[in-house]
């Protein structure tokens, strides 16, 4: 279908401007080009259909918007590259509430309680203002067209790309949600916590049809990235599965009393923290895993394989990456008449 419908010429001008950009930006970044084209050519082969969802759906109705999403996400990354894992983050915490629906970009109201500001996402999830950037791009070019749970999509996509990761076709097509559920994303059970054990990951991966294989996969987003203090006292101070040096280097900026220093700032990928690649699963097999819901992805378990084969193939890594995110993207999305397409990200038309 988009290889009979949809301009071509368009998607992959994106991609190579956003190659470019990428290079200069992460020089470092050992991915070639080369490797993310091929990713996106073998993608274009597979099927698109899932839950209505579309790699052509803007094809006639707004051509631009790949265009639109990217220049801001560009503009966005090159100021502070952590902004792209932001991006990415934001679409995996919308997709394991009631699906990818835009509903944690909606702002708390006095009558209205959103996923804000619960515990997982209160003072962490960021890159709202880079969203509204967005929408304001994209309804100059096709206004009431674009839902704000596409623009997550994209967004995701274009941010690890320009960190040097694969690129892929993205489905769309989703419709935003006219709430919210606090209590679902307060829920330690949908979206897990950094303290989560291995059977917890899987166990909350499972719930949203995601495997034990995607769950690593999608971990692998840790390559890029920052986490707070309070996300890694414990791990740093208590656990005896990391590298003493690793360790050591880590407390110098996160003090043991809780309190002190708690949004203090470590990247989760000690070797390459701005370029999308295969580093962080070499750090967790040498126990420099910043989290703990990081290092039991090696740890004697069931998934040490994976981290293993990950470690060792930037192509095995990016294609299950690639596939997962696909697979995430498809959780439950709004299409046909059930929800609306939001003027403003933050509040329901």
């Amino acid at each position: 279908m988009f290889l009979q419908h949809a301009p071509l010429h368009i998607y992959f001008s994106l991609l190579i401007s956003s190659i470019i950009q990428r290079e200069k930006m992460a020089s470092s970044c050992s991915l070639s080009s080369t490797v993310i084209v091929m990713s996106v050519l073998v993608l274009f082969m597979r099927s698109t259909s899932a839950h209505h969802l579309t790699t052509n759906f803007y094809s006639k109705s707004c051509p631009k918007v790949f265009f639109a999403v990217n220049s801001v996400v560009k503009s966005a990354v090159s100021k502070e590259p952590r902004m792209g894992a932001s991006l990415v983050r934001l679409f995996f915490h919308d997709c394991f509430v009631n699906g990818c629906d835009g509903s944690i970009l909606l702002d708390d109201t006095s009558s209205f309680k959103g996923e804000k500001t619960a515990a997982p996402n209160n003072n962490s999830v960021r890159g709202f203002h880079v969203v509204d950037d967005i929408k304001s791009e994209v309804e100059k070019v096709c206004p009431g067209i674009v839902s704000c749970a596409d623009i997550l999509a994209i967004a995701a996509r274009d941010s690890v790309v320009l960190l040097g990761g694969p690129g892929w076709e993205v489905k769309l097509g989703r419709r935003d949600s006219k709430t919210a559920n606090f209590t679902a994303a307060n829920n330690g059970s949908f979206i897990p916590a950094p303290t989560s054990n291995l059977s917890t990951l899987i166990s909350s991966f499972r719930v949203q049809g995601l495997s034990a294989d995607d769950m690593v996969a999608l971990s692998g987003a840790h390559t890029i990235g920052k986490a707070r203090c309070t996300s890694f006292r414990s791990r740093i101070y208590n656990e005896t599965n990391i590298d003493s040096s690793f360790a050591e280097s880590r407390r110098r900026n996160c003090p043991s009393a809780s309190g002190s220093g708690d949004d203090n700032l470590a990247p989760l990928d000690v070797q390459t923290p701005d370029c999308f690649d295969k580093k962080y699963f070499q750090n967790l097999m040498n126990k420099k895993g910043l989290l703990h819901s990081d290092q039991v992805l090696f740890n004697g378990g069931s998934t040490d394989s994976l981290v293993k084969q990950y470690g060792r193939s930037t192509k095995a890594f990016n294609s299950d990456f690639v596939a997962a995110m696909i697979k995430m993207g498809d959780i439950k999305p709004l299409t046909g008449s059930h929800g609306e397409i939001r003027k403003n990200c933050r509040k329901p038309n």
